[in-house]
């Protein structure tokens, strides 16, 4: 992996290991982003979606995001109008969170019942690497903190009973912590502004004609 010497590469790829074998347990695991730190299991199996949500605390009516490494593997779950694909072309790898339609195969506990389900892909090389470790599969893409907590940006702001649940942890060193944009391009809505949110906004009025409008999610 670039910008990483050799001894925290090779220290980073054990624990990549460790987590991705981990997910395919059923397990959660905590990992970087070009946001914050994540918390990942396995998308499309319920048990492990039902432990991402008593780990963090988080209401059953809230949905989770899913993570993947590339636009073709999210494809594999979702079915993206062509303004959303074009949006994903232009912004993703990015710290965005792209709500589109999903495929029926995604449990209902992961999308809290709806039609539609956020897909991040991030720009981190040590996320993408762990999503690539478990592709196609896709893995849950939620903050790693107990609901109502601050986002966490490095391993040591870790909920110590969090922590003790995981079946994995990558550490990275610090993240960013600026929380992703969530839009859904189809909709030209907006449901948190974050990362990017001005590049994102210019490019949704020029595709819709207007300017996306802003709904707390």
């Amino acid at each position: 992996m670039t910008g990483f010497d050799e001894t925290f590469t090779d220290q980073l790829d054990t624990a990549l290991d460790e987590a991705a074998d981990a997910i395919e347990n059923g397990e959660t695991v905590v990992y970087p982003t070009e946001t914050v730190y994540g918390l990942g299991a396995d998308a499309t199996d319920p048990d492990a979606v039902e432990r991402v949500f008593e780990t963090k605390g988080r209401d059953r009516t809230k949905p989770l995001s899913m993570g993947a490494p590339t636009i073709s593997v999210a494809q594999r779950y979702t079915q993206p109008s062509e303004r959303a694909l074009e949006f994903m072309r232009a912004f993703l790898p990015g710290p965005v969170t792209v709500v589109v339609e999903h495929d029926p195969s995604l449990p209902d506990l992961l999308t809290a019942g709806r039609d539609r389900v956020g897909v991040r892909i991030p720009d981190h090389e040590v996320a993408l690497a762990l999503f690539e470790r478990v592709a196609p599969t896709p893995v849950t893409a939620t903050s790693a903190n107990v609901s109502g907590a601050p986002s966490v940006t490095e391993i040591s702001e870790l909920d110590p009973d969090l922590r003790a649940s995981v079946g994995a942890i990558v550490d990275a060193g610090p993240t960013p912590g600026t929380e992703s944009t969530v839009v859904d391009p189809q909709r030209n809505v907006i449901y948190r502004r974050g990362a990017m949110a001005d590049a994102i906004v210019a490019w949704l009025t020029d595709e819709a004609g207007s300017e996306p409008v802003f709904e707390d999610g």
